[in-house]
Order: C-alpha cells, then structure tokens, then sequence
C-alpha cells in the first residue's frame, strides 16, 4: 500500500511530531510504502490563488505533487492539533489547495455545481490523530466535536473514502509521560488496523 502522511504543527518538538514518528514506523514496519508532508516546515503556501480555482486550472508544481500523491494514495493519515475546532490554518489550506475537483471530487457531466459531488480519491481509510486540551466530554457536550464533522462529513465522505477513523488525544498540557507512551502505542495499534502488514513484512513473520 502507497500511504499519505500530512503533519501541521510548527513545534518540531511537539506531541504531533511523535504521533507522525510512531505512525510512520508502523507503516514501515507493516512493510508499506509513503510520502511524507511537514507542512510547516515545507512552508506550505495554504493561499488558495483564483486562477487555481477552475477544475483545469495549470497548478504550480508542489501543489501539483500533492495532488498526485494524495490520488494515488491507498490510505491517508493526517495529524494535527485541535485549535478553535478547527485544524490549522496551513492545513485549511491544504486541503483548499489539495483536494480538489478532477482530484479528489467531481461532478456529473452537466452538473453546474449545485449537486451532490461524486469522490475521485482510491484510499480505502482515512485516520485523522488529533491533540486537544480540551477534555474529550466538553468537546462533544459543549462544543459538538466540530473536528468529527469536518474531516468525515465534510472531506472524505464527500471525496468516495469508505472507512474513517478519528483519534483524539486530551488533555495534552497536564498528560504524563506514561499516559503519551500508551497514546503512541495506540497510534501504531490504529495503523496495523487499518494498513496491516504485508505479506513478508516484518510485523507478518
């Protein structure tokens, strides 16, 4: 399997950078193929131009890359942290720039845009590991788990991915070293889930 990796935290010290380590070496481990994206220290543009808006738009080269890559991607993983119920800005603009029409959905011959979009991506699962300081209770009684609605409803139900799974790591300020080691092990337990070993790969001997 060839797996998409997007990371979006500016601290390369932080827990999300952990969690992309623990999920890569599984994927690896699983014997899996990958592209990797540091958004942020890749100084990913995340301003959508209008000229790129048109489905046939002439996309510079990078976005052109990431748009291949995240086509050809049999599985997805997306890290970041829980700000205002939202990702990142950088990694809004991402998916702005990324997931597109002609690439990750279209619409039907005819169709000037007010139906429902048909999605174009391959992946089977998408992951999506979340950090909050929020307690996981307040987050879906008070706020309504915003982050839930967004990447299933919104993103990957709408571009055709049939299986999604939301991870969600709290209370990241007051946790303790023993409570992150057993989160990591929970991030390569979730990978093996969704993109388990290969035949031959060293987790299937």
């Amino acid at each position: 399997m060839n797996i998409s990796i997007i990371l979006a935290h500016p601290d390369n010290q932080s827990f999300n950078h952990a969690i992309a380590k623990a999920a890569i070496t599984r994927i690896q481990k699983n014997g899996h193929r990958f592209n990797y994206h540091d958004l942020y220290a890749e100084k990913f543009d995340s301003l959508l131009p209008s000229h790129e808006i048109p489905a046939n738009a002439l996309l510079p080269r990078e976005i052109k890359t990431h748009c291949d890559e995240i086509g050809s991607a049999d599985g997805i993983v997306i890290i970041h942290p829980n700000w205002w119920g939202q990702p990142p800005a950088i990694l809004k603009g991402w998916v702005d720039r990324v997931m597109r029409p002609g690439v990750a959905y279209k619409f039907l011959e005819g169709d000037q845009g007010e139906g429902i979009p048909i999605g174009l991506l391959k992946a089977k699962a998408a992951i999506i590991f979340n950090t909050a300081n929020t307690p996981s209770i307040r987050e879906n009684e008070v706020f309504g788990d915003p982050l839930q609605r967004i990447w299933k409803n919104c993103v990957f139900d709408l571009c055709g991915i049939p299986a999604f799974h939301r991870e969600m790591f709290s209370v990241i300020v007051t946790s303790t070293y023993e409570m992150r080691l057993s989160w990591l092990r929970k991030v390569g337990n979730v990978i093996s889930q969704y993109f388990p070993a290969e035949r031959g790969s060293s987790c299937s001997r």
